[in-house]
């Protein structure tokens, strides 16, 4: 058996681990942070094998003079960001044209439909499964005109396999009654879930790996380099040396692909969430709002509002204008809650294409990417997992990788 790096100790990283301990293989995780401290600690908590539709659509040549002027956009970039940003948003506009995009849907939509069968290793325990909860999402249209706008992307997702209930004011009433009579239409995704706490349920599959013989080693890695016979990790002025690297850091993988030849478009959307404590009991289930872009959750530790995107590259600096439409719109949307006690900024990994890049490097087949997934990191964390895991033991894949090649960019 091989001796396994994996840099990156989120979802992608953490279920890499698992299915490369299953198959025997020594596993070592290098994360500065620590097990779930990056965009897999502030996500929402929400297994959505319903989305198969990528923020690159059709609808964004429509919707830009909203994105752009409205107060109410959950989107936002930063025009001192946009000189080093042009050349990602060339390429997503050019893959947000209608048969790009269903290229894009339709890579998506293969990947969903072995989610769940993914994730059956990582849930095999009744202690891991006490952090799931089997409620459907619902997602809130609050005008019929937008209900109205988003029937092609629900018929699309019909056409790929996803199965869902339209529901109107009354029915959505009856499901989450503490949610404000303003939605007119929802939709409740079947076979979709949540995590009640996703750090929690990370750190506790970390504690389970290291009985089997995982390590984590809290230290960044500076360089990749493939070789031959294996793979070395410099750090700390010294090289480490490994049979397989699996690069799996989201939004930071761009220069290990880099360093292996692979000149990947990998930008971040930074992602904003509110926490109101001891508020779980308000609603059922995760709740989305459409036009505002986020998830209302409930988690063990309350309520988190988590959403938005901001095109603004790795600064620390928050905008307040995204929080503050955060906040005031979930207490629109649920009026029993107070106010919040934590807020909360991530950065997504983003691919022009909505595609995550999966599969081996140019350099090598020493080392595999598993990073780009975007808004389904959490999805789609066991069955990246099983592909990297087969990739490494020479195994075939469970579908064809072609569509999630880093070389789809060169």
């Amino acid at each position: 058996m091989s001796n396994v790096a994996i840099i990156g100790a989120g979802f992608i990283g953490m279920a890499s681990a698992a299915w490369l301990t299953r198959d025997g293989h020594s596993v070592t995780l290098f994360d500065p942070s620590g097990v779930a401290q990056g965009a897999s600690f502030g996500n929402a908590g929400t297994f959505a094998p319903y989305g198969c539709v990528p923020v690159n659509n059709p609808s964004v040549f429509r919707d830009i003079p909203r994105f752009l002027l409205s107060n109410d956009s959950p989107f936002r970039l930063r025009w001192s960001y946009l000189p080093q940003l042009a050349p990602w948003l060339a390429r997503f506009l050019m893959s947000s044209r209608r048969a790009n995009f269903e290229t894009s849907a339709t890579a998506l939509a293969a990947l969903l439909s072995r989610a769940q069968e993914g994730y059956a290793p990582l849930l095999d325990d009744d202690d891991l499964k006490r952090f799931v909860k089997p409620r459907e999402c619902l997602y809130l249209y609050s005008s019929a005109a937008s209900f109205d706008a988003s029937r092609d992307s629900l018929a699309l997702r019909e056409r790929l396999g996803v199965g869902f209930d339209v529901l109107d004011s009354g029915a959505i009433r009856e499901l989450e009654p503490q949610l404000a009579p303003i939605f007119a239409r929802g939709v409740l995704f079947r076979d979709s879930w949540h995590f009640s706490d996703p750090a929690g349920f990370l750190q506790a599959f970390y504690e389970r790996l290291a009985a089997r013989g995982a390590r984590l080693e809290r230290m960044k890695v500076d360089a990749i380099e493939p070789g031959a016979q294996g793979v070395a990790l410099r750090m700390n002025g010294g090289a480490h040396r490994f049979d397989h690297v699996v690069i799996a850091t989201g939004a930071r993988s761009r220069e290990f692909a880099h360093q292996c030849g692979d000149r990947v478009p990998l930008d971040t959307e930074r992602g904003y969430h509110v926490r109101y404590a001891s508020a779980s009991a308000l609603i059922s289930r995760p709740c989305g709002w459409a036009e505002r872009g986020f998830y209302m959750t409930p988690m063990s530790d309350g309520i988190r509002v988590a959403g938005t995107v901001e095109l603004a590259g790795f600064t620390e600096e928050r905008n307040r204008a995204l929080l503050d439409l955060v906040t005031v719109s979930s207490k629109r949307a649920l009026p029993a809650l107070g106010a919040p006690d934590r807020e909360w900024l991530g950065f997504r990994p983003t691919l022009p294409d909505g595609v995550p890049v999966i599969g081996a490097s140019k350099a090598s087949e020493r080392v595999v990417y598993a990073f780009g997934h975007q808004h389904l990191g959490l999805t789609l964390a066991g069955v990246s997992g099983r592909i990297v895991a087969d990739l490494i033991a020479r195994r075939a894949p469970p579908l064809d990788l072609a569509s999630y090649r880093a070389s789809r960019f060169h």
